[in-house]
C-alpha cells in the first residue's frame, strides 16, 4: 500500500517506512553472508577468500546499477507528491527502458571483462579460479538483480516498504535452501552459491511483479507510456546517473583497497571478507535510514514542504548517532565472536586479522551514518552531482589512504582506509547540505509570495 509521507510527524514516518527496509535489508544482507557461510564452513577458508576477493568488482557493477534504480525512484517519489499521476506512470515506462538498455550494455561488458579486473587487482593464484567461476555469474545474472531493484525502488518511492519486504523474505529462505543443495548435494563449489543468489533474486522480482500487477494501478503501464519522451529521459539520467556513478566511483576505491589486500595473502582476505560482513550488517540500520530520507525527502520537495525535510533530516542524525554508538561498542568488544560464524573458531590468523579490522570500524561507525543520511537526503531533493562527487572524494581519500598507510603501518593502515574516506565524504555533504536546503526555502518562500500577491 501506498504512504503519502508529506503529512504527519516526520520522524514517525520515517521510522514506520524505515523499519519494514530495515528487515528486507537485513535479509537481503542475509542472502551474502548465507553465500559466505557455507562457503567458509563447507567448501573451506580459501573459497570464502574466493568470494570475498570478487566483492570489490561486484560492488562496482552491480552498485552503478541499483545506483541507477534508487535515482530513477528519486523522480518519481517527487511525482507522486505532487499527485501527478500521469507523470508518474511515464516515469516508470521511462525508467524500465533507460535500465534495460544500460543492463544490457553493462552485463556484457562486466562478462567479458571480469578475469582481466581479477588479475589487475592481483587476486592470489590459488583463488583465482574459483573468484572467476562465482562472478561471472553473478554478472550474467545482472538482469535479476536490476528487476528486483526498480521494482523494489518504485513501490519505496510510493512510501510502501512492506511489500518488497514479504517477497525477500521468501527469497532469501530459497538462496539458502539452494546454497546448501548446490554445494553440498550436489558440490558445485563457489559456483553453487552464485546460481543460489540469482534465482532467489529471480523469484523475488517474479512475486513482487505479480502483486504489484494485481495491488497497484498507480503503476499499470500501457504502451503510450514506453514513448520516448525527452524532458523525461533527461530528469532520469540527471539523477539516476550520478547516483549510479556515485556507487561506482566509491566501488572504485574499494576495489583498489582489495589490490591491497590481495597481495597479503589469501588468508588476510578472508579475514576482510569476513570483517566487512560483520560491518555491513552492523551499519545497516544507517543505510536504510538514509533511504527512507530519499523517498521521504523526495516526496516532501514535490509537495513544496521543505521545512519537513529539515525536521526528517535531524531526526535521523539524532538517530545514527545513537545507534552507531550503541552499536560501535558491540562491534568492538564481540567482533571476534562474529567473525566465527564464517570460519571455524581453530582459524585464530583470521579470526584475530578480522578483529583487527572490525576495532578501527567501531569507532567511525557515526561517520557512515550520517554519510548515508545526508548523501541520500541530497540525492532526494533532486541534486545527483554532489553525491557523485562526494563518491569521488571517498576514493581519493582511500585510495590515498591504503597506499601511504598500508605502507607504514601494514594491515592496520589498510583498516583506517575506510574511516578516512568517510570523513572526506562528509566534509563535503553536510555544508552542502545546509546550503542546499535554505536556497530551497527561500525558492519555495518566493513562490508563497509571488502566488498571494497574484490573489
Amino acid at each position: 500500500m501506498s504512504k503519502d509521507m508529506t503529512n504527519g510527524k516526520p520522524l514517525k514516518l520515517i521510522l514506520l517506512f524505515t523499519i519494514p527496509m530495515l528487515i528486507g535489508n537485513v535479509f537481503q544482507q542475509f542472502y551474502s553472508m548465507a553465500d559466505t557461510i557455507v562457503v567458509g564452513n563447507f567448501i573451506g577458508v580459501k573459497a570464502l577468500a574466493a568470494v570475498g576477493a570478487t566483492g570489490g568488482i561486484s560492488f562496482f557493477v552491480l552498485g552503478f546499477i541499483m545506483g541507477l534504480a534508487n535515482g530513477f525512484s528519486v523522480i518519481v517519489a517527487q511525482r507522486f507528491g505532487a499527485n501527478d499521476e500521469e507523470g508518474l506512470r511515464h516515469t516508470v515506462g521511462m525508467s524500465i527502458v533507460l535500465g534495460a538498455a544500460i543492463t544490457l550494455v553493462v552485463t556484457i561488458i562486466s562478462v567479458s571483462g571480469v578475469r582481466l579486473l581479477l588479475e589487475v587487482m592481483r587476486t592470489p593464484s590459488d583463488i583465482i579460479n574459483d573468484s572467476y567461476k562465482y562472478i561471472s555469474v553473478i554478472f550474467a545474472g545482472t538482469i535479476a538483480t536490476i528487476a528486483y531493484n526498480m521494482i523494489s525502488s518504485f513501490l519505496r518511492a510510493l512510501g510502501d516498504s512492506k511489500t518488497p519486504l514479504i517477497f525477500l523474505i521468501i527469497a532469501s529462505v530459497l538462496n539458502v535452501i539452494l546454497d546448501i543443495v548446490f554445494i553440498v548435494v550436489f558440490h558445485m563449489g563457489v559456483e553453487g552459491t552464485a546460481y543460489a543468489t540469482i534465482l532467489a533474486q529471480a523469484i523475488a522480482f517474479g512475486l513482487c511483479f505479480i502483486y504489484t500487477k494485481k495491488k497497484y494501478p498507480i503503476l499499470h503501464l500501457s504502451k503510450r507510456h514506453f514513448k520516448l519522451d525527452k524532458e523525461i529521459i533527461t530528469n532520469l539520467l540527471k539523477i539516476g546517473i550520478p547516483g549510479a556513478l556515485s556507487s561506482s566511483i566509491t566501488a572504485l576505491g574499494v576495489m583498489i583497497l582489495q589490490g591491497t589486500i590481495n597481495q597479503l595473502g589469501s588468508d588476510v582476505v578472508a579475514a576482510y571478507t569476513a570483517g566487512t560482513k560483520v560491518e555491513q550488517f552492523f551499519t545497516m540500520p544507517t543505510m536504510t535510514l538514509g533511504m527512507a530520507m530519499a523517498t521521504f525527502a523526495g516526496q516532501n520537495l514535490g509537495a513544496g514542504k521543505i521545512d519537513r525535510v529539515k525536521e526528517g533530516l535531524l531526526s535521523s542524525v539524532k538517530l545514527v548517532v545513537a545507534y552507531s554508538v550503541i552499536g560501535g561498542i558491540i562491534l568492538y568488544f564481540c567482533g571476534g565472536l562474529f567473525t566465527q560464524l564464517f570460519v571455524s573458531a581453530d582459524q585464530m590468523n583470521v579470526i584475530n586479522t578480522s578483529k583487527e579490522y572490525l576495532s578501527f570500524v567501531a569507532a567511525f561507525c557515526w561517520v557512515l551514518g550520517l554519510l548515508f543520511v545526508y548523501r541520500s537526503t541530497i540525492q532526494g531533493l533532486g541534486n545527483g552531482f554532489i553525491p557523485m562527487l562526494s563518491g569521488a572524494m571517498e576514493l581519493i581519500m582511500r585510495v590515498i589512504a591504503a597506499i601511504v598507510l598500508s605502507g607504514m603501518f601494514g594491515f592496520a593502515g589498510i583498516c583506517m582506509a575506510s574511516p578516512i574516506a568517510w570523513i572526506g565524504a562528509d566534509v563535503l555533504l553536510i555544508p552542502y547540505y545546509h546550503h542546499m536546503v535554505k536556497r530551497l526555502s527561500l525558492q519555495f518562500k518566493a513562490k508563497e509570495n509571488l502566488v498571494k500577491e497574484m490573489v
